[in-house]
Formats: structure tokens, sequence, C-alpha cells
């Protein structure tokens, strides 16, 4: 059994690799199955398709930002903190598998139903618990009061691009990115009055 997962596993890394390097739709079946060192029917063994895995990583991915993020935004952290936390929290999930956040970030649009509603279901989600942070900074009188809808897809635009720019041997770790990230956006929504 710790064979097949292990096997698994390195096809799903092999998949999120090539996945960002060149595209969902320009990797073929072929292409993992040489990455892997195995004939492509091998691959089906192991998954049923090229999909199956682009669902799996997203899927994960998912999973792992709302892990990471949820018990931040359920904590009693002062709420500027608490948005600060969150932002760092965001940014290691993604720097932690440069790969699979690309993928998950670019490649989404490519599943099928209904896989492709579920993605977008969650990332609303997602989206909802930074809302609920910022209007909570709106109604505490921390925040300006900007359409907390608009100010958690910009501090997500913003970070979610960490992806294409961090170098895990760069000046800065991944929490002092998410810190610097947290300030830069932060200043433009706390109240200075």
């Amino acid at each position: 059994m710790k064979a097949v997962s292990e096997r698994k596993q390195q096809i799903t890394s092999t998949a999120e690799r090539l996945f960002n390097q060149k595209g969902y739709l320009a990797t073929s079946v072929r292409d993992l199955a040489e990455a892997l060192g195995i004939e492509a029917a091998s691959l089906y063994s192991h998954v049923q398709s090229k999909e199956e895995l682009l669902w799996s990583i997203a899927d994960r991915c998912a999973d792992e930002f709302f892990d990471a993020v949820r018990p931040i935004a359920e904590s009693n952290l002062h709420t500027q903190q608490k948005l600060t936390e969150m932002i760092v929290a965001h940014v290691m999930v993604i720097t932690r598998n440069q790969d699979a956040s690309a993928v998950f970030f670019r490649e989404w649009k490519h599943l099928s139903e209904p896989q492709k509603s579920q993605y977008a279901q969650r990332q609303s989600d997602y989206e909802g618990i930074f809302k609920a942070v910022i209007r909570k900074g709106m109604e505490e009188n921390l925040f300006k009061n900007f359409d907390e809808g608009f100010s958690a897809r910009t501090i997500l635009s913003a970070i979610n691009w960490t992806h294409t720019w961090y170098r895990p041997d760069g000046e800065w770790t991944a929490r002092q990115v998410g810190e610097h990230l947290s300030g830069f956006l932060l200043n433009g929504l706390i109240r200075t009055i």
C-alpha cells in the first residue's frame, strides 16, 4: 500500500511540475509518463485521467488554504492581527509548493463540471473568510469603509501571484514575504484617524 501511495505522490508531483511549466493543455499523458520513466498505459493503473490529476491538485490546495486560514479567522486575535496572520498563512501555503500553487491559480479553468463549479464555490467560500474579517474591522472602525468584497479580492489578487516571483533561497523567508505584503496591503485599509 505504501508503494502505491508513494507512486501516486510521485505522479502528482510530476503533474504539478509539468502543468506549471507547460500548462495543463500542453501536457500530454505521454509527457507525464516519460517524465516518470514509465509507459503511458502504466500511468492509467494509478490515475483515470489527466483531469483527475488536475482536480486532485486543485482540491488538495484548496484544503491547504482553508486549513491554514480558517483557524486564524476563528481565533481571538485582534482583527488587524488576524488579517495580517491570514495573509501570512496564505503566502506560506503558496510558497510551500509553488508548482501546485501555480496550477491551482492558473489551470483550474480547464476543469470540467461538476469540479469547475465546486472549485468556484470553494473559491467564493474562501474569499468569504477574508470578507468577514474585513467587515468586522470596518464595524470596529479599524478599517476604512471600502466594499469588503473588493478589499478581499484585492488582497487575494495581490498575494496569489507570489508563486511567480518568490525564491526559497531569496532575501526573505516566506513568513517575511507575507508580513511585508500584509503591511503594504493593510496600509491602504487601516484608518489613520
